[in-house]
């Protein structure tokens, strides 16, 4: 059959639309079966003899003689009008008219009324359901590229149109052609179009499967990070599992993506430096960085356009490849600095609070994200609007804490693997002692040791006078260069050793039965706290007259204990602060003795904290509740704490109601006796004679604070002249008499 022509018509039913055929009468059905059942339409006004449709023809009873009928859909890719003429051509397939792969993408057929309807909202189509709807419908049938057809889905009409087509030969090789047909074999790639709002679920080139989500290299220690391997699984579970399943399976549970991840902890223990290699790990755009202060700007609305801005790169391909969409990583650090609980912060301009409200809308506003990943990081997590903690936002939190031992063992190999792999690390160098000295050291303090142990090391291979030809081959990092750098380096969150050190400037003094007692009382409680599953927490009142040595047993007790965390709270660290700024700072030491599996809080002179002076009576409610709240408040799981407190006025506390919130309140002794008097003398190693233990042990009489008598044995020893033949025991009884020192004086 030659070149013929049929005038274009309607299809003579609406539905025959999904068919994907064209229409002929029966009588022109039977003549265009001589040729093929396969028709060459060209392509109105085009001078390209190729630029045409292939169609399948089916005889409908309706069609008058004469005339095709075309849908819509084809009348406007044959660029034809209703009554205009049609040419065509018979069209036999080969053997390499088959079709490998046929891409398409898809839209709605309304696609103004579905945006403006509840259709907006719907979960999308996956795209297993649709290839088989296409199959189902146009088997057998010639796609050419540019070519439009309509499906329908559950009422909805949607269009799909040809963007792609690749042809197999028999010798199984693949080519580029214009046309094809489309087989059971044919593989159907299915994609959203640029211009639409539809979802298209499951699309085969998507990149947030498992297969390409994760890097090769999914190895915390040899990204660089130790010490956090327990944080790192709750990341993994809570905001990658879900994306390591095909798109499909997230949208069959019914459940989206985890939007924020907030790392929280004290500064150093490596929230910055996980945010980071997260970004690295995934095979997601590059991460946007930012520090959380520059987001601010001082001309109006430019901090909110700051974070719309930030979110803009996701909005778009979020419209144009819907749950294919590639993940947005956002991280912000220091994010305590913008999102600030609204109506916290002073000043007029509210510019705090607009920010907050604009990053709250765009992670979980009316138009919803589910391809990004905000990761904040903060070291007051407190500070932060409660609005964006919330599941929907930042709902996964993960704390950075101090790393154990074993996490620490991992930080110094990181560290020290250079040293190790150049030889510059001596070989009696000990990583695991190491580890187990550092209790409390952060990942960036353990990362400050190991450079000041190898600062120690090169300046040991430094000539003074030839600065200049320094022998790289002789430095060796040894153990005592570490040693020397424990010294230097301290934990923020370790051991007060100078405060404590200060406390016991003349040691610890056992005077008597008493005071022994009370010293194994304090051991006792000491060893509760640590071996105890059922006593977290416990509290001690030191209670004692001025003087008495509470502060030096209470520093000598938290000492013994040898806990990670032990922190002395003295009251010269409070002058001149506010009763708010009191109330905090003793809250805040309480959250940092938290951060510590063992901790020891030592509390100097109670009734200063509470700002108590007895004219008025005057003290600072504040400052009180606070205590009162936090010495009955429980640590966090598997946190123990041990808080020692010493006070002089014990009947003050008990009116305030202070000692119903401590568990146990021991009095500490004073010297009341001739024989403690002369046992304290003789462990200050005073020079005495037989004679002068005699005449203090015979004459003393009543009772004096240790810190006094030493006081008083020191005075007794400035003014003890031997040359004039002074006795030491007779001049201590006169100066003691004398009332030379307040409390000292003969009781």
């Amino acid at each position: 059959m030659s070149r013929a022509s049929l005038a274009a018509t309607n299809s003579p039913q609406p539905r025959l639309v999904y068919t994907g055929l064209v229409y002929t009468s029966s009588d022109e059905q039977i003549v265009l079966r001589c040729g093929s059942k396969y028709i060459f339409c060209e392509t109105v006004g085009s001078a390209d003899p190729d630029d045409g449709f292939v169609f399948c023809c089916g005889a409908s009873p309706e069609m008058k003689r004469g005339t095709i009928g075309l849908n819509q859909l084809q009348r406007m890719n044959l660029n034809v009008s209703l009554n205009q003429p049609v040419y065509f051509t018979p069209w036999k397939p080969t053997e390499n008219d088959v079709l490998a792969v046929v891409n398409m993408t898809v839209r709605y057929q309304r696609e103004a009324r579905v945006r403006g309807g509840a259709a907006t909202d719907q979960k999308g189509y996956k795209s297993s359901e649709l290839e088989q709807i296409v199959k189902a419908n146009f088997l057998n049938l010639c796609l050419t590229e540019g070519q439009d057809f309509a499906i329908d889905v559950s009422g909805t009409a949607l269009i799909l149109n040809v963007v792609g087509t690749q042809n197999t030969q028999v010798t199984q090789t693949s080519r580029r052609t214009k046309r094809g047909l489309l087989l059971d074999s044919t593989n159907i790639i299915l994609q959203k179009a640029n211009d639409s709002s539809i979802k298209i679920i499951g699309s085969v080139n998507t990149t947030s499967t498992g297969s390409v989500l994760f890097g090769p290299n999914f190895n915390f220690e040899q990204m660089g990070i130790g010490g956090l391997d327990k944080e790192f699984a709750d990341i993994f579970r809570r905001a990658f599992a879900s994306r390591v399943f095909p798109a499909e399976v997230v949208l069959n549970l019914g459940i989206p993506h985890v939007k924020g991840i907030l790392l929280y902890g004290p500064p150093g223990t490596g929230k910055t430096l996980i945010a980071r290699k997260i970004g690295k790990m995934l095979n997601a755009r590059e991460p946007k960085i930012v520090n959380g202060p520059s987001i601010l700007n001082k001309y109006v609305g430019q901090s909110e356009e700051n974070i719309r801005a930030l979110f803009a790169d996701a909005e778009s391909e979020q419209r144009e490849r819907g749950p294919d969409s590639e993940l947005h990583i956002i991280i912000f650090d220091e994010l305590d600095a913008i999102c600030k609980e609204r109506g916290s912060t002073g000043g007029g301009t509210g510019v705090g609070d607009s920010v907050v409200n604009q990053l709250l809308s765009k992670m979980d506003g009316v138009e919803q994200l589910n391809n990004i990943l905000v990761i904040g990081m903060t070291n007051r997590k407190d500070l932060i609007d409660d609005a964006l903690l919330r599941p929907g936002r930042l709902e996964v939190h993960i704390e950075i804490g101090l790393p154990d031992e074993p996490g620490r063992l991992q930080i110094f190999n990181i560290h020290t693997s250079s040293m190790r792999e150049n030889k510059y690390m001596d070989a009696g160098v000990s990583i695991p002692t190491l580890a187990a000295e550092t209790k409390n050291f952060s990942g960036a303090e353990i990362e400050g040791l190991v450079k000041s142990a190898a600062s120690f090391a090169l300046n040991r291979e430094i000539d003074i006078k030839s600065l200049d030809k320094p022998d790289p081959s002789k430095i060796r990092v040894k153990q005592e260069d570490f040693v020397r750098a424990l010294g230097e380096v301290r934990p923020a969150f370790g051991v007060t050793e100078e405060k404590l050190q200060r406390a016991m400037t003349n040691g610890i003094i056992s005077y008597s039965e008493d005071f022994v007692r009370v010293l194994n009382s304090g051991k006792l409680f000491i060893r509760q706290v640590e071996t105890s599953s059922k006593t977290p927490l416990l509290s001690v009142i030191l209670a004692g007259k001025p003087g008495c040595g509470k502060s030096a047993l209470a520093a000598h007790l938290a000492t013994l204990s040898k806990f990670p965390f032990i922190k002395f709270l003295a009251p010269e660290d409070f002058i001149g602060h506010v009763e708010t700024v009191r109330a905090d700072k003793i809250h805040r030491a309480f959250k940092d003795a938290y951060k510590s599996e063992l901790s020891c809080l030592v509390i100097d002179d109670l009734e200063r904290f509470i700002d108590f002076a007895p004219i008025g009576p005057r003290f600072s409610n504040t400052a009180l509740q606070a205590l009162l709240v936090l010495f009955k408040t429980h640590p966090p799981k598997g946190k123990k704490l041990l808080v020692i407190a010493t006070t002089s006025q014990l009947d003050v506390l008990s009116e305030l109601g202070l000692l119903n919130a401590v568990d146990s309140v021991i009095d500490v002794p004073s010297v009341t006796s001739g024989i403690g008097v002369c046992t304290v003398l003789k462990q200050l190693q005073i020079p005495c004679t037989r004679e002068d233990f005699n005449t203090i042990g015979q004459q003393w009489r009543g009772h004096i604070g240790i810190k006094k008598l030493i006081s008083l044995a020191e005075l007794t020893a400035q003014a003890v002249d031997p040359r004039a033949g002074d006795s030491y025991g007779e001049k201590f009884m006169q100066i003691r008499g004398a009332g030379l020192l307040r409390g000292a004086e003969q009781g």
